[in-house]
């Protein structure tokens, strides 16, 4: 079974993600924020998607675990890491997230309420349904009603 690295991983978000995608995913979950020491061994840290060095860290940590895929949440995370697509593929690894120049006209949800239906796509694939989709973005988002839309979802 193949990793996936979900980010912002103790919020009920990431969460909810995993349960999702755990069929079909080995989820590691991994977070910038404190974390009980009782609860530290269940989450890998990454820096704050502000520091310089997100990118490079994500990066190893991602060659470390031999995770192929990563899913970053944090608003600040996807700006930095989408500056950095290249750099991951390289490696063989895939970021689900939209480009630096496809973030920059895209519609952005904060904080998605837990009612709304997601999707995860990754090259016209819904990794959650598994269904394909007509959007090329790749990302967390959520699917207008008419399917032809997509707005991506970040957590601030």
């Amino acid at each position: 079974m193949q990793k996936l690295l979900i980010t912002f991983g103790t919020r009920p978000l990431a969460i909810r993600l995993s349960k999702l995608m755990q069929r079909k995913y080995e989820v590691i979950l991994s977070t910038s924020e404190e974390v009980p020491s009782v609860l530290q061994d269940k989450y890998l840290h990454i820096p704050t998607g502000t520091n310089p060095t997100f990118s490079h860290e994500v990066l190893k940590l991602a060659l470390d675990h031999n995770v192929p895929f990563i899913l970053p949440l944090g608003v600040a995370e996807v700006q930095s890491i989408s500056e950095s697509i290249q750099l991951f593929e390289e490696y063989g690894i895939r970021v689900i997230c939209p480009s630096k120049n496809e973030l920059l006209e895209m519609e952005v949800l904060f904080d998605p309420i837990k009612e709304l239906a997601l999707s995860v796509v990754l090259d016209h694939i819904d990794l959650i349904s598994g269904q394909s989709v007509a959007y090329a973005v790749n990302g967390l988002g959520v699917v207008s009603d008419s399917g032809e839309e997509f707005v991506l979802a970040v957590l601030k």
